[in-house]
């Protein structure tokens, strides 16, 4: 299924959130989609809190109705001063808003399409609704939906509050030319603590959609200086990537290789048999996949394929695990896919693994980091979905890192190249951590193997001394 995408322009929704206030609309349901019945709608809409009907007929109209309460089937009438009635219209500057009448419910909390009295939507499960003015809302037909009682679209969106700017940032970041360069030259002059491993390893994690490759692409792109598209990404319902690819990053066309490598994968998806198999994934950890080998849908890679790895190295193994999650669909998350992501984090946990979670498309996500990239540690609304996702996936909240990749931009961006790089920072830290419990590991392996030399000698000295 290709991804599902708002009918609205850019006018209406405009219009519509100078009804709204400070929120952020996200698309719940779309009749033409998910189908134009009651069940469709409930089976997305329901308990979602604030919602926002976005209706359109034949005859050219956009209105709809807003509730701060839950869909619920509850069979009971719901109250709701903060209800209203609207309709959007090209010519006209401000949309036409109608409140309800004093004393009456907002809507019926009913099984059916949404019920608003005076506007019954979805009605007896066609693209259709009906009109009665004068319960629960007073309004002239002809002005609110053209008395056109057609549907060519119906669609729901849940009405997000993104909050104020916090006084003071939750996390501290520096915002100048110096602070860019004094990243750069860090990542640049990185060395692990093993001396035989010349690059840390990163693999990237995430679901279909979710800026994997396009993570990569702005992170050359940044070191290049200009615009790169080495890694395929793009937006589809299944994933653009197919292969495992290892990526390296140069400083510069024709500059030197940075001591990172990003390895990219196949998206996860919440189909068991569908997207990036964990044992693949597994495998990936451990240093068996090579370079460009073919993810296979029906079965994970298997010790005979010509893409498995028999001999690994410390080189060869991930250094460090990077999920990625688009900011924007945290609280659409599904509980299929958040069991996905635990049953990853176990494994991952088993094999002493460093985690860190990217949360792209902030700019996306909240309007006021749209407009402002360096108001992205002042969002309340980035901090709450950033607590989301670590109570969700498990993750401390320290873990969790806010990204902007470069998506529509031919130029580059010192505040993007800032988060970008400190996110580079991060991973490199993390790597670190893994290669110092390496160092540790391999002493006691050491030590122990001395231990029992020495004792082998004393054994054979003693022998000797009773001969």
């Amino acid at each position: 299924m290709s991804a599902v995408t708002s009918s609205l322009s850019r006018d209406q929704q405009s219009k519509l959130l100078s009804l709204l206030g400070h929120v952020r609309l996200h698309l719940l349901y779309k009749a033409s989609v998910h189908g134009f019945t009651a069940a469709a709608f409930h089976g997305r809409c329901d308990k979602q809190g604030p919602t926002v009907i976005v209706a359109y007929n034949a005859a050219g109209f956009v209105f709809g109705a807003y509730t701060s309460k839950d869909y619920t089937q509850s069979g009971a009438d719901v109250n709701d001063e903060q209800a209203f009635l609207y309709n959007i219209r090209a010519q006209e500057d401000k949309p036409l808003r109608v409140a309800g009448i004093s004393g009456q419910c907002a809507f019926t909390d009913v099984a059916t399409g949404p019920n608003y009295g005076a506007l019954v939507f979805l009605h007896e499960d066609k693209p259709a609704f009906q009109s009665n003015p004068g319960t629960s809302f007073h309004f002239q037909g002809a002005a609110l939906h053209g008395d056109n009682l057609v549907l060519t679209e119906f669609e729901v969106y849940r009405a997000e509050g993104l909050g104020s700017l916090l006084p003071k940032p939750w996390r501290n970041m520096q915002w100048t030319a110096e602070k860019k360069q004094q990243l750069m030259k860090k990542i640049q002059n990185y060395k692990s603590d093993i001396k035989t491993v010349k690059q840390a390893r990163v693999v990237l994690v995430g679901r279909v959609g979710a800026g994997k490759s396009s993570f990569f692409n702005s992170i050359s792109s940044a070191f290049r200086g200009n615009m790169t598209s080495q890694a395929i990404a793009g937006i589809a319902a299944s994933s653009v990537t197919t292969q495992f690819r290892t990526y390296t990053i140069t400083a510069g066309k024709g500059g030197e290789a940075l001591p990172l490598m990003l390895c990219d994968t196949m998206g996860l998806e919440e189909k068991p048999d569908s997207g990036l198999d964990i044992e693949d994934l597994v495998n990936i950890y451990k240093g068996h996949v090579k370079d460009r080998y073919q993810f296979s849908p029906s079965a994970p890679i298997l010790a005979d394929s010509p893409g498995y790895r028999q001999k690994v190295t410390l080189n060869d193994k991930i250094h460090c695990v990077v999920y990625v999650v688009d900011a924007s669909q945290v609280s659409i998350l599904t509980q299929k896919m958040i069991d996905k992501f635990t049953a990853i984090r176990k494994k991952t946990n088993q094999l002493g693994l460093p985690q860190i979670l990217l949360m792209t498309k902030v700019d996306e996500a909240c309007p006021l980091v749209a407009e402002d990239l360096k108001n992205v540690y002042h969002s309340v609304f980035i901090q709450r979905k950033a607590r989301e996702l670590s109570e969700s996936l498990g993750i401390p909240l320290s873990c969790v890192l806010p990204v902007k990749n470069y998506s529509e931009e031919l130029e580059l961006d010192q505040d993007t190249d800032i988060l970008l790089f400190s996110a580079v920072e991060q991973m490199l830290n993390y790597a670190d951590s893994f290669f110092e419990n390496q160092v540790v590991e391999d002493q006691a392996v050491n030590d122990q193997a001395e231990l029992y030399r020495s004792s082998d000698h004393l054994k054979a000295d003693l022998s000797g001394r009773i001969v």
